[in-house]
């Protein structure tokens, strides 16, 4: 089980990196990279067995990270995707959505949970 987190942990330092590197145009893409880089130090000390910071602060970093991540991808403006989601209907869109953040995020934040509490 353990590999599996150090591969999902891999797979979000990456895609942080390539965010990185595509440039941060706005600044809600800057908050959401730096809550991304928190969020992924919390989930490397869960993953590594290490204690980085109290308890407290990581679920501060949970409740926080989690409503910004639902409502950045809900309510914030892409240039990326817009195009792609134009033809969804609403319905459609914010379950497809939803779906999209359960399957890449559910396992930081519940790793994140587990550490925090």
């Amino acid at each position: 089980m353990h590999i599996f987190w150090t591969i999902y942990l891999g797979i979000l330092g990456t895609v942080a990196i390539a965010f990185l590197l595509k440039g941060l145009r706005t600044p809600s893409l800057i908050v959401d990279f730096i809550i991304s880089v928190i969020t992924w130090i919390g989930l490397f000390g869960f993953v590594t067995n290490t204690a980085i910071f109290t308890p407290l602060i990581w679920k501060f970093v949970f409740v926080g990270g989690l409503l910004w991540d639902v409502l950045f991808s809900y309510i914030g403006k892409h240039d990326d995707g817009e195009a792609a989601m134009e033809d969804i209907s609403g319905r459609a869109k914010s379950i497809l959505i939803g779906v999209t953040l359960l399957i890449t995020l559910g396992p930081l934040y519940y790793g994140l949970y587990q550490y925090a509490f």
